[in-house]
């Protein structure tokens, strides 16, 4: 595999920080009420900081501008998302019996896998940088 995809790999490691970070982006539109990704009000400020976090990030990273601070940022965005809307409700755990529901420290359980996921992905992100496709590179901060 190494010899047959390898040549590929950092074309495709852009692919996937672009469409990750496009995929994010959606989810930040979503909470400026935009009807084409499912947008809805934000019921409080927390959700429409995000939003702005989540488009202005997302959009950054899609062209590779500032990334490893910018992936740190959202990794640090998603870990709050995390514990504030899936693993527990916005004033904190909920007392209530075992069993799905956002009261669920478990992704599988409170659905937050891809809060989980976007989390870990944007801190590799941090750490190993933009790749060779992106303006950090061609503008020689990477």
């Amino acid at each position: 595999m190494r010899k047959l995809l390898g040549p590929y790999s950092d074309f495709l490691f852009a692919v996937l920080r672009i469409v990750a970070a496009l995929m994010f982006v959606s989810h930040g539109l979503q909470k400026f009420n935009i009807a084409m990704v499912g947008g809805f009000v934000p019921p409080f400020f927390a959700l429409t900081a995000a939003g702005w976090i989540e488009t202005i990030g997302g959009t950054l990273l899609v062209v590779g501008l500032g990334t490893r601070y910018v992936a740190f940022v959202l990794s640090g965005e998603m870990a709050v998302a995390y514990f504030m809307s899936h693993a527990g409700t916005v004033l904190g755990p909920v007392s209530a019996p075992p069993g799905p529901g956002p009261h669920s420290f478990f992704p599988h359980l409170n659905g937050g896998e891809i809060t989980v996921l976007y989390c870990f992905f944007w801190l590799y992100l941090a750490v190993r940088g933009p790749g060779l496709i992106s303006l950090d590179r061609l503008l020689g901060w990477e």
